[in-house]
């Protein structure tokens, strides 16, 4: 399938010390693009690759599996460890899903989690339905673009593959139920104001997690979005000095 202009995936080959970023549910790396090329700018080793279905249509997203999703993720983190002395992995909304999950599954090869307004759950009432309207209406309202910030635009779908959602909701729950095993440090960024994802994701993570060294930070002006919106720098510069405090190779 032909992918959107501007959905391309991003790699920066660059110092001992890595960075994968992973977009959400929909949407595609251009999310995290100047995220990404802060990272990369700033010496770091990144990748941020475009998840399968995603970026292309909504059509191919209901072909895929949240297993397709995770692989994806897997092989370029496999990549980047092979050639990086720490690997910090970095996701928005479901692209935090996996990024735990991944923590979950490689262990102590991952050296930090960057998420901001990850999701693990929803509390929308329509999900009871989701099992049976997979195999009833291939679409529904799209979630795209929740950004505070005037001018400021998410490439992503305008409509919900439902059966990708579906897989969504598989995702969530295999994640949840392994979230004691993940140890690693953890920094948050959570807006205050979000319209996707509500804020007993991240506050099932605190609880659920080993991990002794987590932190949050509230973004008061930016909505779902955040990496394309008011806060942008604060992510960027947080992460950094999460990154640099951290590295074994700074």
């Amino acid at each position: 399938m032909p992918v959107m202009p501007g959905a391309e995936p991003f790699h920066h080959d660059g110092g001992p010390t890595g960075a994968l970023l992973c977009h959400g549910f929909t949407g595609t790396p251009q999310s995290l693009r100047p995220w990404a090329e802060h990272l990369a700018t700033a010496g770091l080793t990144v990748a941020l690759p475009r998840l399968p279905g995603h970026g292309t249509s909504v059509a191919e997203a209901n072909l895929t599996h949240w297993e397709d999703w995770y692989a994806e993720l897997d092989r370029h983190f496999t990549q980047l460890k092979a050639r990086c002395d720490d690997v910090f992995v970095m996701g928005l909304s479901m692209g935090g899903t996996l990024a735990i999950r991944l923590a979950e599954e490689r262990g102590p090869d991952v050296a930090g989690l960057v998420l901001v307004n990850p999701s693990l759950l929803t509390k929308r009432p329509d999900r009871f339905l989701l099992p049976v309207l997979r195999w009833v209406a291939p679409t529904w309202q799209g979630i795209a673009s929740d950004i505070k910030k005037e001018g400021s635009v998410e490439l992503a779908y305008d409509r919900i593959p439902v059966k990708a959602a579906y897989q969504l909701s598989r995702l969530w729950l295999t994640t949840r139920t392994d979230l004691e095993r993940v140890t690693q440090p953890i920094l948050v960024f959570r807006s205050t104001e979000d319209h996707v994802v509500e804020p007993d994701s991240s506050a099932l993570l605190r609880d659920k997690v080993a991990s002794s060294d987590v932190r949050e930070v509230l973004l008061e002006d930016s909505y779902h979005v955040a990496t394309l919106d008011n806060d942008a720098p604060t992510i960027f510069e947080g992460s950094l000095d999460f990154v640099r405090r951290l590295a074994r190779t700074p």
